[in-house]
């Protein structure tokens, strides 16, 4: 019993989870940035849709955040805070394009895609060992991120 942690998962397991969450947690943080910038600096004739569109996002983008955090926690272990750690780690690139519709859009979907492939790996980790409360998150996020990448793919007419 002395490779169990107190939620009763396998310690160096749940270390190598903690990682990939981090990870997934700079993805995340930086998407969810490039989102405040989009909703700010967004141009043109969908502006009000758009606006408003990437309000939404952010602010869910904003509650996973928290959750993968507190799910890092949870296993037993510290979810990385600083924005350098992020920017480090992240394959989610900082945003120069916030004002095209389109573009961003496409900014958008191309983070999504990211984000869905490294949540895959996440379940079937947690999957792995165990781990239904990550598990459950994971696969929580990919059913809602790919009704959105329906949605937004929809308005680009893809």
């Amino acid at each position: 019993m002395d490779n169990i942690n107190r939620i009763g998962l396998d310690t160096d397991k749940s270390k190598e989870l903690a990682d990939l969450l981090n990870d997934l947690l700079s993805n995340y943080s930086t998407f969810y940035q490039n989102t405040r910038g989009y909703h700010w600096n967004i141009r043109g004739d969908k502006f009000f849709e758009l606006h408003q569109k990437f309000e939404e996002l952010y602010n869910d983008l904003f509650l996973k955040i928290d959750e993968i955090a507190e799910r890092i926690l949870t296993l037993g272990h510290v979810p990385q805070h600083k924005f350098s750690d992020y920017l480090e780690k992240s394959i989610i690139p900082e945003s120069n394009e916030i004002t095209n519709g389109t573009k961003v859009i496409e900014e958008i979907l191309k983070a999504f895609r990211t984000l869905l492939t490294k949540q895959r790996h996440i379940l079937n980790f947690s999957a792995e060992i165990n781990d239904e409360g990550t598990n459950a998150l994971m696969s929580d996020y990919i059913r809602e991120q790919e009704k959105l990448v329906w949605m937004y793919s929809a308005y680009l007419n893809n």
